[in-house]
């Protein structure tokens, strides 16, 4: 088996392992509005039609490329891939857990890392987001990893890497990937420890999952960021598999919630459960996609828009309305009836109008400086989506004309 058979093989389920933010585009925009019934931006996922007119591949080539959005807003090609898909694991959900029926790849550190360093010299990537499955003990399995990302670099490597730790990884390992990545992740899989035995039997969540990502967050509180090969120490993230385990949304967010108070977390990501053939909860129904969507527009708000869980619109089960964003849920309980006047209000509540967001916010107190405020001309100008935020908004004294429903 070649190098391209490998990275194909183990490119087929890359899907459920969400690595940067970026765009839904083209023929993955459509899949996403046709199974949520809207126009939306995802933050997950690449464009395979894309990279097939960029790179001149066909599409099952084109696979094992990830269009990224990086932590710093640039956008770039990188390669989304696994060191093995072996695993000695058996968690009910995965496609790679052990005993499954299908075939299995498994590289070595100096092949991934010249693998990786032909297709950037041939600009088809500038990054590579690797994990691994787990064959040999997570320890074993992290040293490879980082063997890995150790010789891509000594290649004068210089742009983005984002590494995955290992379950049970040890504390030198945990730093020697602070020094050599940009972003490193731990998969907690599961809001907490009584939810995860659901998904992931044998793993533990507070000495193989969190404690990696504590030592990670007590790394860059106590040592030099010079000790990173860029000088700046990685950004941290997670993954929960939602809707698979019993959990509610309040379960998964406070632990978000928990995470980015304490440690820092750059962001988390959610992936809607979603069936495989072959494992133990293959016949358990798909989760909403549209949940996965509100759980990510909450905890951009409790991250960015300075809200708390206590704003979040829970039903009495601790979820999450599918039917309306959460951000217009809280706004039509309470502004509806003291609406923000656009001209005074301070930073914290023009963030909590619909359609403004902190770009909107800096946009709309610099305009302030010139003049008042008086139309939704005005701000739509700046870029905000004025017909989202007229219902909540006062300008001048006056609340907007509303030309468009706000549902």
């Amino acid at each position: 088996m070649d190098t391209q058979d490998k990275l194909r093989i183990v490119a087929s389920q890359m899907n459920l392992e969400p690595a940067e933010e970026t765009s839904v585009t083209g023929s993955d925009r459509r899949g996403f509005q046709n199974r949520v019934g809207l126009e939306t931006k995802g933050v997950c996922g690449h464009s395979p039609d894309e990279i097939q007119t960029a790179l001149g591949e066909n599409k099952n080539d084109a696979l094992m490329i990830h269009n990224a959005h990086l932590p710093n807003g640039r956008t770039t090609p990188i390669l989304k891939t696994l060191l093995t898909s072996a695993c000695e694991r058996d968690c009910f959900y995965c496609p790679f857990r052990a005993g499954r029926n299908f075939r299995r790849a498994t590289f070595k550190p100096e092949e991934m890392a010249n693998a990786f360093a032909e297709m950037n010299k041939a600009k088809m990537v500038d990054g590579i987001f690797l994990s691994s499955g787990i064959a040999g003990g997570g320890i074993r399995t992290q040293d490879k990893l980082l063997d890995t990302i150790d010789i891509i670099r000594k290649k004068n490597f210089a742009g983005y890497i984002h590494l995955k730790i290992m379950p049970g990884a040890e504390k030198d390992q945990v730093l020697r990937a602070m020094q050599l990545a940009d972003r490193v992740s731990v998969n907690l899989e599961a809001p907490n420890a009584e939810r995860l035995p659901k998904l992931a039997p044998h793993k533990i969540f507070w000495e193989e999952l969190m404690r990696p990502l504590q030592w990670a967050h007590e790394i860059r509180s106590t040592l030099p960021a010079y000790q990173n090969i860029k000088g700046k120490w990685p950004s941290l993230v997670t993954q929960f598999v939602v809707g698979a385990a019993g959990e509610n949304d309040l379960e998964v967010l406070s632990t978000t919630a928990s995470l980015t108070k304490h440690i820092r977390l750059a962001r988390a990501y959610f992936s809607a459960f979603h069936p495989i053939h072959d494992t133990p909860l293959e016949n358990l129904p798909a989760e909403n996609p549209l949940r996965e969507h509100r759980l990510y527009q909450s905890s951009f708000l409790l991250r960015d828009y300075g809200f708390d869980l206590e704003d979040m619109p829970f039903d009495r089960g601790g979820n999450l309305p599918l039917d309306v964003d959460p951000k217009i849920a809280w706004a039509a309980a309470n502004l509806s009836e003291t609406p923000v006047e656009v001209n005074h209000a301070d930073r914290r509540s023009l963030l909590r109008v619909p359609g403004i967001g902190p770009k909107g916010v800096e946009s709309i107190l610099v305009a302030r400086r010139r003049g008042l405020l008086t139309d939704l001309r005005d701000l739509k100008s700046l870029g905000i989506i004025a017909s989202r935020a007229a219902p909540f908004i006062l300008l001048n004294g006056k609340q907007p004309t509303r030309q468009l429903s706000l549902f």
